[in-house]
């Protein structure tokens, strides 16, 4: 059995995709990434709570019907989820549902930044996060979508202990010491591997990107593929859109929208000068 993957304070751990129709939710990822399903429903409750996995392991969750739009969420892991939510408000953010448990999974919060991107907060208990990441089918990265770069900063950096890099066009989020925990635990072979990437790169937990014109600030989630234009094809055959597609030195993306409309980035690694 492998040993479970666990994230310290400021990392974040977990997504999920709210959509008005669950069912038509896991027949469209199920296709796309080879997701399986395991319902996570508490009893009794007005929604349904899926986990998704692959090979068996927790990746995602689709939970429905959502009354809003169908969207993405990013959740960070955090000590204390009330402590965590008040400094956040006190920083300018807005509290936007709990601190309350999510049974015994964890402790949970919801926060909007002070430019109105949603931050969930999860307090892990049972449910430790996210067991797959960066292989073709699993979450790859959360990226904040924002207007103001300085205040983005000054907002997450003290009560997530952020610190932040250069990174092309866009800037890197790290938890100090992550790439420490994850060699102590279930990566040894991290720093090998990461041989040819940037210093302190095992210590990155997400990036700030800036704005395209018409867009609002938002966390986006981005998942590892196999083959960028496969995978968008695949978006397209079963009733969705590609909305755009980039590559630079390290990446080929494609930004698409499932068939309800939640907007998601799917990412092939295809360094260039390796």
């Amino acid at each position: 059995m492998p040993e479970a993957r666990t994230f310290p304070h400021g990392v974040p751990s977990w997504v999920d995709v709210d959509l008005p129709d669950v069912d038509a939710g896991t027949a469209f990822y199920a296709a796309l990434f080879g997701w399986t399903f395991a319902d996570a429903t508490p009893p009794d409750a007005p929604f349904r709570y899926v986990i998704a996995q692959l090979d068996g392991r927790d990746v995602a969750a689709v939970a429905g019907p959502s009354s809003g739009p169908a969207r993405w969420s990013t959740y960070v892991a955090v000590d204390d989820a009330d402590d965590t939510a008040a400094r956040l408000v006190a920083a300018g953010g807005t509290l936007v549902s709990g601190p309350l448990d999510a049974g015994p999974g964890g402790r949970t919060a919801t926060v909007l930044d002070p430019e109105g991107a949603e931050l969930r907060l999860w307090q892990a208990r049972r449910r430790l996060g996210v067991q797959v990441v960066n292989q073709p089918g699993a979450w790859n990265f959360s990226n904040l979508r924002t207007a103001d770069l300085p205040a983005a900063c000054d907002f997450y950096g003290p009560v997530l202990g952020w610190a932040y890099g250069a990174s092309g066009f866009a800037t890197s989020v790290s938890v100090p010491g992550y790439g420490d925990h994850l060699e102590a635990t279930v990566d040894p072979g991290i720093r090998t591997r990461q041989a040819h990437a940037p210093e302190g790169f095992a210590d990155v937990v997400a990036a700030f990107e800036p704005l395209a014109d018409g867009e609002r600030p938002h966390w986006q989630v981005v998942f590892a593929v196999a083959d960028r234009d496969a995978s968008a094809a695949t978006v397209e055959t079963l009733g969705g859109v590609v909305v755009s597609t980039a590559e630079d030195r390290w990446v080929r993306r494609a930004v698409v929208r499932d068939p309800q409309g939640a907007e998601l980035v799917l990412s092939q690694f295809a360094p260039q000068d390796w």
